[in-house]
């Protein structure tokens, strides 16, 4: 990651969903109730602290698009979500292209999956400060926020974590 944009990053994980309906698709899961006060409660944290993002890329499945709806509302009602196929099921390859590829925006958000965002969080990190933020694993609706480090010497030193929010 050798560009100079994005320099802060938003790593959100959906909120709770609930269990697939007989018959339904993982990727129509809805959030439940809690995830949707999870929703919410995360996204007020972020307002509240002055966390918007310039460009949100959100995976196209119905609980990510739902958490973006509560981000949106949140924080900044003119920001169009990019819905973007890749992001469900996607590599950490996958992620760290699409922020890659954000060269035009100061700010970038991820609204994904886990297992990857916790990958792509110990990738942009280091393991020690991801299991410093994270001790067990990536919460639903949990935010990081992540700085550009502009001291950066090396591998796995590109990135500062600034916060994490939690419902």
């Amino acid at each position: 990651m050798t560009s100079p944009s994005p320099s802060r990053l938003y790593l959100l994980r959906h909120a709770k969903s609930g269990w697939a309906e007989p018959g339904q698709k993982d990727f129509d899961r809805q959030l439940d109730a809690q995830g949707f006060a999870e929703a919410e409660l995360v996204a007020d944290k972020a307002a509240d602290l002055g966390y918007r993002p310039d460009r949100v890329l959100c995976s196209t499945a119905t609980r990510c698009r739902q958490t973006a709806d509560a981000i949106r509302r949140a924080t900044d009602e003119t920001i169009e979500p990019n819905f973007v196929d890749e992001l469900y099921n996607g590599s950490l390859p996958t992620y760290l292209s699409l922020i890659e590829s954000q060269q035009d925006a100061g700010s970038v958000m991820i609204i994904g999956h886990n297992p990857t965002m916790e990958e792509l969080l110990e990738a942009l990190v280091g393991p020690t400060q991801m299991l410093a933020a994270v001790p067990s694993s990536y919460p639903p609706a949990g935010l990081v926020v992540l700085d550009r480090n502009t001291q950066a010497s090396g591998a796995g030193a590109d990135w500062i974590l600034t916060d994490f929010l939690t419902p």
